[in-house]
């Protein structure tokens, strides 16, 4: 089995080591990041089930997506992060799941925890590798967890098909997976539309995420005609969640490319939340 390289580094986020942790902790540091470095408490409660965090480019949306994995780190080690993302090329089946070999990036390789990926194939969850080859929207959020935990487990799967069906199979089928895995659901919202825009669209959207209402989610993506890539793999995080007592969603920090480049004629906007038990 191959390990798959690196798609994006070098254009998404820095393509050396040193480079890349000085822009992750560039991240941390930015003003619109959490303004520290965080370190990973070893003696955490371990309450986190999921993360919703952003996939732009790391100038962009870098500093939201530091919130997230700021709050991981705070809340201590767990097993293996389940890593959900939208799929923007259109190859592979509806759901693809990499059960292969390690991911590597800058940072090292990130291996494959084979028995959860194991667990979850099945009539919605395939197989596949070539879904995953060229995209990016889970390989970003490699190197915050690789600069956090130095080794890691994960089970990348991304979603071709984000209907309401397949979102809460999918999302039912993570929460029987494993006891000690958190969610990482990756995906940006509203593009391309002017700031003002994206944050009236953008703020009732995540309304609906922070009531963990996946159901809502869909309804206001669709009278909104929001652009959210990655509301599928979020409303499977949202059922997931709930399937494993999470009771609580908190939004830790929302901005637009607008606020990093200055541009806010057309925007791309960013999120991060964390659901809890």
């Amino acid at each position: 089995m191959r390990i798959r390289k690196s798609a994006v580094a070098g254009m998404f986020y820095a393509g050396a080591a040193k480079e890349l942790e000085e822009q992750i902790e560039w991240c941390y540091k930015h003003e619109l990041g959490p303004g520290a470095i965080p370190r990973v408490n070893g003696k955490g409660l371990r309450e986190i089930v999921a993360i919703v965090a952003p996939h732009a480019g790391y100038y962009y949306s870098g500093p939201v997506a530091a919130h997230a994995y700021k709050e991981l780190a705070e809340d201590g080690v767990f097993d293996t992060a389940v890593i959900l993302g939208p799929n923007h090329t259109g190859y592979g089946p509806s759901v693809s799941l990499w059960a292969g070999a390690s991911w590597s990036t800058p940072l090292g390789e990130v291996g494959i925890d084979k028995k959860v990926a194991q667990a979850l194939l099945g009539e919605v969850i395939k197989a596949d590798e070539a879904a995953h080859m060229h995209e990016h929207s889970i390989e970003v959020q490699l190197p915050w967890l690789q600069y956090l935990y130095k080794k890691v487990k994960i089970v990348p799967i991304t979603m071709l098909a984000q209907d309401i069906e397949t979102a809460r199979m999918v999302g039912k089928a993570i929460s029987l997976a494993g006891n000690d895995i958190v969610i990482i659901a990756s995906s940006d919202f509203t593009h391309y539309e002017p700031h003002r825009v994206a944050m009236e669209t953008d703020g009732s959207v995540i309304e609906a995420i922070l009531a963990l209402d996946e159901e809502e989610l869909y309804k206001r993506c669709e009278s909104l005609n929001c652009t959210m890539c990655g509301y599928g793999p979020v409303a499977a995080a949202i059922v997931a969640a709930k399937e494993m007592k999470a009771q609580k969603a908190r939004l830790l920090k929302y901005a637009t490319s607008g606020d990093t480049s200055g541009d806010l004629s057309r925007v791309v906007g960013y999120s991060s939340i964390v659901i809890r038990r």
